[in-house]
């Protein structure tokens, strides 16, 4: 593959398409893919081949789904995919010129796919971006949402503001890396025995399974997906403990305020995702992959859990922006590292 855009002791940035880049990249490269790719109709970057503005919204899951492809055979075996997708409406009024009120980083002229249902219309992209990799071989293992505190306030009256986006989890096999100790939360205030703890167990009138059949874990048994998920994880049949000593699982709604970055796009996630991700889905070592880098949130992040990182941008502007956020969060720790060439 062609040489990195930029290289140190920990990350590697390539310049280039997402799909392309991919492409040349040796199978099994990465341990854990974390990423956002651009909106669908929202943001012109102003950048040739942009991803984001292809003429329908059928394209736009297309050409998701055929990079996705690339990034599935880069992925390990038991690696995880964090896919986080935004939605969008069908446009209203003319239907796709932008107004002159309107942020200047939007499209002059949004995708006339728009139309293709009638406006105000949500055209529900992070699914139909799912499902086409559901489709593609991907196992889809959790719709997350991702519930922002501090959303923007939107001045529509005729329906309730967004205030969450999508993240998915999805994976190559059935057994995979997943670590939920890793990402476990603090119970708060006393946890009393549940009513069937108390009682020694199932109700009197349950059927009594044992479980396991032969009475211990097998590391390859389909209740296990590489890492004991702890007790919580028993199926109906056995007594559950009530409280895990690590903590509880963090369920499938995060609550995680936004954190704008002036220095970067204004599409940066907070970095509280990728770490509970990379937490949870990257083997200890492992490497994370991104192939949308974007203002390198991904890789602060990796960085911070000692993971190793490969970004991919199509922006030489935000290839300059994530090197320079790199080498600044390394001087931050203490680290040896190099600045890198």
């Amino acid at each position: 593959m062609n040489s990195p855009y930029w290289s140190n002791g920990h990350a590697t940035l390539h310049l280039g398409d997402a799909q392309a880049v991919l492409a040349a990249m040796p199978a099994g490269a990465a341990d854990c893919i974390v990423t956002s790719p651009p909106y669908y109709g929202l943001r012109d970057y102003g950048i040739p081949g942009q991803y984001g503005q292809e003429a329908t919204p059928t394209e736009y899951v297309e050409t998701l789904r055929a990079t996705f492809s690339e990034a599935r055979r880069v992925l390990a075996d038991d690696g995880t995919l964090w896919l986080n997708v935004g939605d969008c409406y069908a446009a209203n009024s003319d239907g796709w010129a932008r107004g002159s009120d309107h942020n200047t980083r939007q499209p002059l002229i949004r995708p006339r796919s728009r139309l293709e249902v009638p406006p105000k219309n949500l055209l529900g992209m992070p699914w139909r971006v799912a499902f086409a990799l559901q489709q593609d071989g991907w196992i889809l293992r959790n719709a997350i949402v991702w519930h922002k505190p501090n959303a923007m306030p939107q001045s529509i009256l005729d329906r309730v503001s967004t205030r969450y986006e999508l993240i998915f989890l999805l994976v190559k096999q059935r057994r995979y890396w997943f670590d939920l100790d890793a990402i476990r939360e603090p119970y708060t205030g006393d946890r009393p025995l549940s009513r069937r703890a108390r009682d020694g167990g199932n109700k009197p009138n349950s059927i009594k399974t044992p479980w396991p059949p032969d009475g211990k874990y097998q590391p390859d048994d389909d209740t296990f997906c590489g890492k004991n998920h702890g007790t919580a994880m028993l199926p109906t049949g056995r007594r559950h403990a009530t409280a895990h000593p690590y903590g509880r699982n963090p369920g499938d709604v995060w609550s995680i305020s936004t954190r704008p970055l002036k220095a970067a796009h204004f599409a940066a996630f907070p970095i509280d995702i990728p770490l509970r991700a990379i937490a949870a889905g990257c083997r200890p070592g492992g490497t994370v992959l991104d192939p949308f880098a974007g203002a390198a949130t991904t890789a602060l992040a990796a960085r911070q859990l000692e993971r190793q990182f490969i970004g991919i941008e199509l922006s030489e502007a935000f290839c300059d922006l994530a090197r320079a956020r790199i080498v600044a969060a390394a001087a931050d720790l203490g680290a040896e590292e190099a600045e890198g060439v």
